[in-house]
C-alpha cells in the first residue's frame, strides 16, 4: 500500500520534469551568447595600443527579423558586438536602443542565420510569487546552462532602493552568476517573462538573490518607446567637482564612448588615465559633461530623468546638444539623431 502511494506521489514529478525538458529543448536555441568588446587607450603606456577589454553575456531572440532582448549594461557602451547561437554560429550585432536605468536593451543582427527561432514574450503581470521558472545563460562563459526556481518577490516601480529603482523586478533562487546577464527568464509554459540583470552577493557568486526586469516593462521601455542609444559611459562627481575645476557644483565624467553612437557622433570623448579615487578605480582625461539637451547636470534622480526622458523623445533629425569641460574650456557640441535603420 506504502509503495502505491509513493509511485502515485512520484508521478507528478516525474511528469514536470519531462515535461520541463521538452520546453527547454524547444526555447534553447531562441538563447543566444553576447559576445562584448571594448577598446580602452592605455594613456599609462604613452602608446597607441588598445586594450580590449572583453565580456561575455546573454540574450534571447524576440523577432523573425534577427531582434535580441538583452542588458543594457552589458551593450551600453560595446565598441563591438558578436553573437553567438545554439550551433555555434557567430554574428555580429548592433545596439538599437538601451535603457540604463531599467537595464534593458535591444539588439539587431546584421544578418539572419539559417531557421532562427523566436522565444515567446509572455504577459510578466500573471506571474505570481511561488511560480516555477527558468533561466538559460553563460555563467562564466559555460553557454546554454539552464537553471531552475521560483519567482521569489516583485517588486514595482519604487518599491526597492537600488539603481533600478524606477523599473518593474522579478526575483527568483533561480542560480544567477556572471554571463547570465541579459538572459531570458522563462516559466513553465516557455514564455519569456523577464530578462536577468543582476545579482546581489556577498561571495561574488549566487546566493539566490537575483533579479530580472519583467517583460512587460521591457517591451513598453524598448519596443514602444523606442529610446535612442547614447552610447555613453560615466560617473556623476560631485565631491570632485572642485578638484577637476568644474563651474558648478555636479558634472558627468565621460569614461568610455562606443563607437557609432550618438554621443560618439556628438564628438564626445572618453577617459584615458586609469586611477582610483575613494577607493573606485576610474579613468581621468575624459569631457566632463555640465549641460545635455539644456538641461544643467545636478546629483539628483530627477535630472537624469529630465535627460532620459528628453532623449526619449527625440526622433530622426532632431539635434542633440552637449556642454562639456575639456582641457580646461567649456565648449559646446552638436549633432542631428539620424535616421534608424
Amino acid at each position: 500500500m506504502i509503495f502505491k502511494v509513493l509511485i502515485l506521489l512520484l508521478i507528478p514529478a516525474l511528469s514536470f520534469a519531462h515535461s520541463l525538458h521538452n520546453i527547454i529543448k524547444h526555447v534553447n536555441p531562441t538563447v543566444v551568447v553576447i559576445h562584448i568588446e571594448n577598446k580602452k587607450l592605455n594613456a599609462q603606456q604613452n602608446s597607441n595600443k588598445n586594450l580590449n577589454k572583453k565580456n561575455v553575456g546573454s540574450g534571447v531572440i524576440i523577432s523573425n527579423d534577427g531582434k535580441i532582448m538583452t542588458a543594457s549594461h552589458l551593450v551600453h557602451s560595446a565598441d563591438s558586438i558578436n553573437v553567438e547561437f545554439l550551433n555555434g554560429v557567430l554574428i555580429p550585432a548592433r545596439v538599437l536602443s538601451s535603457v540604463s536605468h531599467a537595464d534593458v536593451a535591444l539588439i539587431q543582427l546584421d544578418h539572419l542565420p539559417k531557421n532562427l527561432q523566436v522565444a515567446p514574450l509572455g504577459n510578466s503581470d500573471t506571474a505570481l510569487i511561488g511560480d516555477d521558472i527558468f533561466v538559460i545563460g553563460a555563467p562564466y562563459g559555460y553557454s546554454h546552462t539552464v537553471s531552475k526556481g521560483i519567482i521569489s518577490a516583485r517588486y514595482k516601480p519604487g518599491e526597492i532602493d537600488s539603481e533600478l529603482a524606477q523599473t518593474e523586478l522579478i526575483q527568483t533562487d533561480a542560480a544567477i552568476n556572471q554571463g547570465n546577464s541579459g538572459g531570458p527568464m522563462f516559466n513553465d509554459k516557455g514564455e519569456v517573462i523577464a530578462i536577468v540583470s543582476h545579482i546581489i552577493s556577498h561571495s561574488g557568486g549566487n546566493e539566490g538573490l537575483g533579479f530580472a526586469v519583467t517583460s512587460n516593462m521591457s517591451k513598453k521601455l524598448l519596443l514602444e518607446d523606442k529610446p535612442v542609444w547614447s552610447g555613453l559611459d560615466g560617473i556623476i562627481i560631485s565631491k570632485l567637482a572642485r578638484v577637476l575645476n568644474v563651474p558648478q557644483p555636479a558634472g558627468y565624467l565621460v569614461q568610455h564612448v562606443a563607437h557609432n553612437s550618438i554621443a560618439s557622433q556628438i564628438g564626445i570623448q572618453g577617459g584615458s588615465v586609469p586611477t582610483r579615487i575613494y577607493n573606485t578605480q576610474i579613468l581621468l582625461g575624459g569631457d566632463i559633461i555640465i549641460e545635455m539637451l539644456g538641461i544643467t547636470i545636478e546629483n539628483t534622480t530627477e535630472t537624469f530623468k529630465q535627460i532620459r526622458t528628453k532623449l526619449a523623445s527625440l526622433k530622426p533629425g532632431d539635434k542633440v546638444t552637449a556642454k562639456v569641460l575639456r582641457s580646461g574650456k567649456i565648449i559646446t557640441l552638436s549633432t542631428n539623431i539620424p535616421k534608424k535603420h
